[in-house]
């Protein structure tokens, strides 16, 4: 399995200050499509024999700069070896069309990451846990319901990205017509493609922002699209996904097995988040007739808004502090 040769960007050019309690290296690891991908891992310095690791990404549409690199570097303050990683075809992480999304592909980068992770001379295998960050923490419990290897996992202010793609927000689109509509619609954006000669954006977080946009839209843009969370190669700052980027998501549920996910889950978000419900029903789901529920949990944050769970919303409201005795408990 070879490697692709990656330009890594090796200057600090997060959205979050720099920590002076861990140290900081670009690395690459391959997923079993052959698609090189990009990483910042986080160790504790002056850490010494094998550690508990946490694999990381999101939100979807994100890239490690922003977010998911505040979570590692955050857990790795607190004495983990984290790997903050960007999925496949976006950010720095390889694999070509760009921009294109995949709930197989995407929940292999997290498998993935969780192989680099078992394989580091810093690692203790049996103490892997993943935290997943919007879109991406739909994706994280996918994997943990694969990876027998991931021992807990936390999803933060969570997305189904199936869900809102096959029945719209609020499942306001919930209609065989519906979905029939949308799918008609990827097929004629596919050959339009192919007649260009290039795929077409389907455009990152509406800027300008219009003055009747709903809150969360709003939301949206007061993270991605203002200093406090913009990057250059975040897809939701600039151009986003491909129009068809994510038309496979139409029909393919990804939270199917939740309830059979045997290791530990925690769910995260706030009660002011729009996409609350989808933790809710998430949560719901998982116990639902299952054997495993007593080390699954929900976390509601009161007054948080979605994109709280980002950065902490100015107001530390991430609970970084349950998240560590989360996976102490279950990375012991």
């Amino acid at each position: 399995m070879k490697l692709e040769e990656l330009k890594l960007t090796q200057e600090w050019d997060k959205t979050f200050p720099r920590s002076d309690k861990v140290n900081h290296s670009k690395v690459t690891f391959i997923n079993r499509y052959g698609i090189t991908l990009a990483a910042d891992l986080y160790i504790p310095k002056g850490a010494e024999g094998k550690l508990p690791a946490i694999a990381v990404s999101g939100p979807f549409g994100a890239v490690k700069e922003q977010c998911s690199g505040l979570y590692a570097q955050t857990m790795a303050e607190r004495g983990f070896v984290t790997l903050a990683f960007d999925p496949s075809f976006t950010g720095e992480s390889g694999g070509s069309v760009r921009y294109m999304a995949s709930p197989d592909i995407n929940t292999e980068d997290f498998m993935a990451a969780v192989d680099f992770l078992s394989l580091h001379n810093m690692v203790d295998p049996a103490r892997i846990g993943i935290i997943g960050i919007c879109g991406w923490g739909g994706m994280a419990l996918n994997a943990a319901a694969l990876d027998t290897r991931v021992k807990a996992t936390v999803a933060a202010t969570m997305y189904d990205m199936t869900r809102v793609n096959a029945k719209g927000y609020f499942d306001s689109a919930d209609s065989e017509e519906a979905r029939y509509q949308a799918k008609a619609a990827m097929c004629a954006q596919r050959l339009a493609d192919l007649k260009a000669g290039e795929y077409k954006l389907g455009g990152g977080v509406v800027d300008p922002l219009p003055e009747d946009a709903p809150f969360f839209v709003k939301d949206y843009y007061d993270y991605y699209k203002t200093p406090r969370g913009y990057h250059p190669r975040s897809l939701n700052s600039n151009g986003g996904w491909n129009v068809i980027g994510c038309e496979s998501f139409l029909n393919q549920p990804i939270l199917r097995y939740s309830n059979e996910i045997r290791s530990a889950v925690l769910l995260i978000h706030g009660d002011k988040a729009h996409s609350c419900y989808f933790s809710r029903d998430a949560y719901a789901d998982m116990v639902r007739d299952s054997k495993y529920a007593d080390n699954k949990e929900l976390m509601i944050i009161p007054g948080a808004v979605h994109t709280d769970l980002y950065d902490g919303g100015g107001r530390d409201a991430i609970p970084f502090d349950r998240i560590q005795s989360f996976f102490e408990l279950y990375l012991n």
